[in-house]
């Protein structure tokens, strides 16, 4: 199970270093206040430079892991823009993403402000994160959408 403190500290540090962010995934059930365990944490990033170093300051204010440095705004903006950071001395990884494919990009998600054990935290609305998921070949993806679409009353589609 992620470590949710660790997770929170994060969350506050981006909010602090002004990252533009959207989180998603069990995450974003967690704010939507459908728990499901995970082992992750998953962020969409605004894809410009200077938003990808105020994520690499976020992270050096809760790790001292020079790994941080190898985190390079050409990877989350070229072909492939998606990488998993783990920090030291925990299980925890994060994925971050600036699009997913053709589907789903940083500037195309609907989100809305959460909050979790009062930390503010950017989060895609539960709408959003039904299309998200509805489709996807993982069972637990599928399970997900289905509890969206019942807690929210979204309609079948």
């Amino acid at each position: 199970m992620v470590d949710l403190d660790r997770v929170l500290a994060f969350v506050r540090a981006m909010n602090a270093a002004g990252v533009n962010y959207i989180t998603f995934g069990a995450i974003a059930l967690w704010t939507h206040g459908l728990i499901r365990a995970t082992e992750d944490a998953d962020f969409f990033i605004a894809a410009d430079v200077e938003n990808i170093e105020r994520l690499k300051n976020a992270l050096r204010t809760v790790w001292e892991d020079p790994a941080i440095d190898e985190i390079r705004a050409e990877d989350l903006m070229g072909d492939y823009p998606a990488i998993r950071y783990g920090p030291p001395d925990t299980e925890l990884y994060m994925d971050f993403l600036t699009r997913l494919g053709e589907a789903y990009s940083f500037d195309s998600l609907a989100w809305e402000m959460g909050d979790i054990e009062g930390v503010p935290i950017r989060v895609v609305t539960p709408e959003q994160l039904y299309q998200m998921k509805r489709n996807t070949v993982r069972p637990k993806d599928r399970s997900d959408a289905e509890m969206l679409r019942q807690r929210f009353s979204l309609p079948e589609e």
